[in-house]
Order: structure tokens, then sequence, then C-alpha cells
């Protein structure tokens, strides 16, 4: 196998946009590729940690399905969206099936638990949680809000001209089921409160975390990526949230939406918007610091001002 050519060095260290990575001299099929992780929309990042992690995985999982990385360690292993404070990747959690000895090494945390094995599966050689069962052991250690974050990032519907995939990491049903079979489990509380706020529809974390803020105000429940046509039925934007019934659209812009030709997108988005009778609520980084009450006021205001009766 050809082996992939490697990122020039201003983009092997961090996150960087689309346009930075094309820019570079990157092609369509790099990013999209194998080493590749895609953080959002237009946003990848090198994957170089998760591979360097398999690497340390590998002498504990490679050679039988009775050993799984597990928790922290599988949620990195499978790129699930990191909390504020990052992935642990100074231990490795590896699981073993109760009645078997644990797994006892420096830097290593070793797990006795129940491990059907339809939920231990093969990546790459290695054996790990399967994306449900990983979301599950994290519910002990992580806050509610992230495990909504993990939950939306599994259930969402793919794009597959940008994902290479038609179908979701996993169901609703499935989470639930998850929880069903291993009721009793520490941490399964938060689990089912996680199941029942998380939606279908959500494309990042911060929207997720902008949703549940929302929802945390006491505003009204927004639509996910709802399209908004104009009176032709032509498609003038898929908002992240929205109030159909109020015309109020919300976005969440991230580092992409500062590349020159993106803003002239969204200003020209903003004009279709609002001959179509919209009011469009723009939210950055900024507005989601201290709880994200700055979003909130400036979505609340749109939505009183569009006739809501707060």
């Amino acid at each position: 196998m050809r082996k992939p050519a490697p990122l020039p060095p201003q983009l092997s260290r961090s996150g960087f946009t689309v346009r930075e990575g094309r820019e570079a001299g990157l092609s369509a099929g790099q990013l999209r590729g194998k080493g590749m992780e895609r953080l959002g929309r237009g946003l990848r990042a090198p994957t170089a940690r998760a591979l360097e992690l398999a690497e340390r995985v590998g002498p504990y999982t490679r050679f039988s399905p009775d050993c799984a990385a597990s928790h922290e360690t599988a949620a990195v292993l499978w790129y699930f969206p990191a909390p504020a404070g990052g992935w642990d990747m100074g231990v490795l959690h590896i699981s073993r099936p109760r009645g078997l000895a644990a797994v006892e090494r420096p830097h290593v945390v070793g797990h006795h638990i129940q491990l059907p094995a339809d939920e231990v599966t093969s990546l790459g050689g290695l054996y790990l949680t399967t994306r449900p069962r990983t979301w599950l052991d994290l519910a002990a250690s992580v806050g509610i809000g992230h495990l909504v974050v993990l939950a939306d990032h599994l259930v969402r519907i793919p794009r597959p001209e940008f994902e290479g995939r038609t179908e979701p990491f996993a169901t609703v049903q499935e989470l639930q089921m998850m929880i069903v079979r291993h009721r009793g489990k520490h941490g399964i509380r938060a689990a089912r409160a996680a199941v029942e706020l998380c939606r279908v529809g959500s494309d990042s974390p911060q929207e997720t975390r902008l949703r549940l803020a929302m929802l945390d105000a006491g505003l009204p429940e927004p639509q996910l990526n709802r399209p908004i046509r104009d009176a032709a039925g032509q498609l003038i934007h898929t908002p992240d949230l929205s109030y159909p019934e109020l015309k109020v659209s919300i976005d969440y812009e991230g580092g992409g939406h500062g590349a020159p030709d993106q803003v002239d997108r969204d200003i020209a988005r903003s004009e279709r918007l609002a001959a179509a009778g919209w009011t469009e609520v723009r939210i950055s980084k900024r507005h989601m610091a201290g709880g994200a009450e700055a979003a909130i006021r400036k979505i609340a205001a749109a939505l009183r001002n569009a006739g809501w009766p707060a």
C-alpha cells in the first residue's frame, strides 16, 4: 500500500481549515483520507495522536478480544469529540471480562467489566469496545453535557459527499438498548439523561453545547439543520438551529468563517435570508464564554423581536 505523503510542517501540529490545506497543496483525497480527522465543517487535523496511541495499545489488545481498549483510550481511537480539558493520554484503559486477571502494568488502568462479545470490535487489528459501549463507559467520568455531545456525534446523519459514509455511527435505539443491557452500571443515570437530551441533526460539539445552553435558559427547543427555502422552493440556507415559525435562524460560526471567500458567502447568505423575512443570529466562540450567557441574550432578543412570548 502506498504510504500517504507527509503533511507540510505548518499543518502537522494542529488543526487547520480546508482552505489552508488546499493552499498548502493538499488534494481533496488527502483532506478526506487516512490520517486526517474531521473536527467540524471545513476543519481538519492530523490524527498523529490517535496513531501514536494505537502503537501503545497494540501489545495489549492485538492478539485477543479478551483485552479491549476502553473508556478514554477507545474514545481517542474512535475520534470522539474531546471535552474541554482533552482526553487523558497519559494512561491506557484496558478492559477484560469479569473472571479474568486484570491487566496490571505501569500507566495502565485495568477494568473488570461485563463485556459481551458483541460490544468488542476490531479496528486496524486492535480490539476495542464498540462506539456505543465506549459511550456508556464514559458516562461515569464525563459531565452530562459532554455525554450529550458524544451521543449527538454518534447518532447524527452523515453527509456522504464529505464523509464517505451513509449510516450514523449508532442510533438512539442502540444507545437505549446499551443502557437497558447494563442496568445498575456506574453512570447509568447520566446515560439515561443524556439519551433523553440527544437529538439527531447536530453537526458539531459547539452546536450541541449551544442547544443545551438554550434549553437550560428556558428558550424553546430549536429545529436542527432544517433547510430554509424561498417562495420558489429554492434552497437559501440550512442553519445549525432555527425557529421556522418565528423565522429566526442561528448559526455557530467556527474558525473557517474568517476566510475572505467564506465571508463573501456569509454576506450573500445573510442578504438572501433577510429578503425572505428571516432574522439571522450568528454565534461565535466569544459568545459561548461564561456559560454561553452572551449567546443566550442575543438569541433571546431575536426571538422576542420576532414575537416570542418570553
